[in-house]
């Protein structure tokens, strides 16, 4: 299988080192220091006391790249819109897009269902663009429950890797994305099947609109942020509103709060990618984990003072701390 990875970070390098020790032909689009690294000394990935190094194609031309037979997208769900031109150079009809972004992906709501069917939200896919061009049918949903990081361009430390989830939004695909995940297992990276891909999606949700804008917020990890009980109360406050949006729509949590929390517990003191993007003055996924849910709860008529509360804090800081926006590669 050929496969082209845009977005080789801290989600995105993991995966493409574990599809390329399974033996596939894996090419990064990447561009300035990241792409100078990877030429030098290829994709280190770092596990423990294990480092492995993949000397794979890399190049800052689509046309070098394109024509693969999976893309994968390990940018970030914010840079998407910006980045549609380039995906749609690395694209041939067949190809399919495997995303594994956090947050509520642009393809979420065809074909849902219920009182959100076809729904577009602003702050996720601006205008729906991303939607018309890259629908449900062609996309294998990810969610990757993994801590890890960027040391240097080039260079992924894996905390802990929990597990990826696959799934087929469309229902159409179930035979390619079992053996999409039997080839990530192959390469050392434990991925499981899902029948309900957006049950999945929701549900690791449920923790980052809230463990993300707040260590932004208070510049703390997970560990510490948790072990403060204000700031542990406004997480429940958030999940709890959450929960009340899932249930309106069809995607009710039964799990208790407490759960949820213990799951996060166990990655760790890790740092968010939201924080890990204030502290390297990068643009937040505000938008995709946050601002979705607060304009979600607007079109269901629910008031959900702790997200909209939360959602303008982190909108001031965004303001104050001058991050500017960062570009795909």
């Amino acid at each position: 299988m050929r496969i082209t990875v845009l977005g080789a970070g801290a989600v995105g390098g993991w995966l493409a080192a574990g599809l390329a020790e399974a033996g596939h032909q894996v090419g990064l689009l990447a561009r300035g220091a990241s792409l100078a690294a990877l030429r030098g000394h290829g994709l280190v990935l770092l596990q423990g006391e294990r480092r492995r190094a993949f000397r794979l194609p890399a190049s800052d031309d689509p046309a070098a790249l394109a024509g693969a037979d999976l893309l994968l997208l390990g940018l970030k769900s914010h840079d998407l819109p910006g980045a549609l031109p380039l995906i749609l150079r690395l694209l041939r009809p067949e190809t399919l897009v495997l995303a594994v972004q956090n947050g509520i992906p642009w393809w979420f709501f065809e074909g849902f269902g219920g009182p959100a069917e076809g729904l577009t939200l602003e702050g996720v896919d601006p205008g729906g663009t991303l939607a018309r061009t890259l629908p449900a049918g062609r996309v294998i949903g990810g969610v990757a429950h993994v801590a890890s990081r960027v040391e240097a361009p080039g260079q992924v430390r894996v905390l802990q890797a929990d597990r990826l989830l696959l799934g087929d939004p469309s229902g159409t695909r179930g035979e390619v994305v079992a053996a999409l995940a039997a080839e990530f297992r192959a390469g050392g990276v434990p991925a499981e099947v899902v029948q309900d891909i957006r049950a999945e999606i929701w549900l690791k949700l449920w923790g980052n609109p809230n463990m993300n804008p707040l260590s932004a917020l208070a510049r703390a990890d997970a560990v510490a942020l948790l072990d403060d009980g204000g700031a542990r109360g406004l997480v429940l406050a958030m999940m709890r509103e959450m929960a009340e949006i899932g249930a309106r729509i069809g995607l009710p949590i039964a799990r208790d709060p407490e759960e949820r929390i213990a799951v996060t517990r166990r990655l760790g003191a890790f740092r968010t990618s939201m924080l890990q993007d204030l502290e390297a003055g990068r643009t937040m996924e505000i938008g995709p984990l946050l601002g979705g849910l607060v304009e979600l709860a607007g079109h269901l008529g629910l008031p959900a003072p702790t997200l909209r509360g939360v959602h303008g804090l982190l909108r001031l800081l965004a303001r104050s701390s001058g991050a500017t926006g960062s570009a795909p590669g």
